[in-house]
């Protein structure tokens, strides 16, 4: 990889980066938490949702130990709850025989994936590992010098940063701002990134029509003690209640049905 390119990024980066709470810690607990919370979750929405949950549970043993009920009502709004199960699962392993250092030996972890592995394994351990979201992903697509493993820079942890914030503010998948890129003058695609096209209006389906929905309106009454959440369709309330409950998620599926 070409030395100037990666100076540029570096210095781009060192210079432009968004001050992100999780970005300050080399905790695997409070970088886990972080990675878990902004799985198709918008940064903005993440960040003060964050530092509550670690005020509240500040290691991987406060967290095992949490009743899954007070874990999903804190979970609320984020999305996806199953990923709260997961990384309660994931810390009563961690607290039972201790943080595994590397990428390969996180990946077993409960609900611990290859990005999220990576991720944990460079920013907490110094793993040189390339830590590949979408971002990472598209980044080193267009920019067509070798795969995220072989653009990897010395310092993984920082260098994964830099490539997610790129991605993530300039290089972004449909406005790509190559004008401001701080390596176009490398990139293969610079001036001429193929942008996917938006889908009409009308040509996807509406959220409020969908069964995630549906899930995440009877968590968040169930939360809040509310019972049912009243105004969804019987068919549609029993199916969301027959999977939260297959999940783990709640218990009792009829009228009496409560966190799990």
């Amino acid at each position: 990889m070409s030395a100037a390119l990666q100076d540029a990024l570096l210095g781009w980066y060192a210079r432009t980066h968004r001050d992100l709470p999780w970005r300050r810690t080399t905790d695997p607990y409070a970088i886990l938490v972080s990675e878990v919370m902004l799985q198709q979750t918008q940064v903005a929405r993440v960040a003060g949702r964050y530092e509550a949950w670690l005020e509240r549970w500040p290691d991987e043993d406060a967290l095992a130990g949490a009743p899954r009920a007070e874990v999903l009502s804190a979970w609320v709004g984020l999305g996806y709850n199953t990923r709260a199960v997961r990384l309660q699962a994931a810390c009563a392993v961690v607290a039972r025989d201790g943080w595994p250092r590397t990428a390969a030996g996180l990946r077993a972890l409960p609900g611990v994936g290859p990005y999220t592995a990576a991720a944990v394994a460079a920013f907490a351990f110094g793993e040189r590992v390339a830590a590949v979201d979408t971002n990472v992903r598209r980044v080193a697509a267009r920019i067509g010098r070798g795969t995220p493993d072989e653009l990897l820079g010395d310092d993984a942890a920082i260098w994964n940063q830099a490539m997610m914030e790129l991605g993530a503010t300039v290089c972004r998948a449909r406005e790509a701002a190559c004008d401001a890129c701080p390596v176009a003058d490398w990139c293969a695609s610079a001036g001429r990134v193929d942008v996917p096209e938006r889908r009409p209006p009308g040509s996807r389906e509406r959220f409020e029509d969908s069964n995630r929905w549906v899930r995440g309106r009877v968590i968040a009454a169930l939360a809040a003690g509310d019972g049912l959440p009243a105004g969804i369709d019987a068919e549609r309330l029993r199916h969301a209640l027959d999977g939260l409950v297959r999940d783990g998620l709640v218990a009792d599926g009829g009228e009496g049905a409560r966190l799990a």
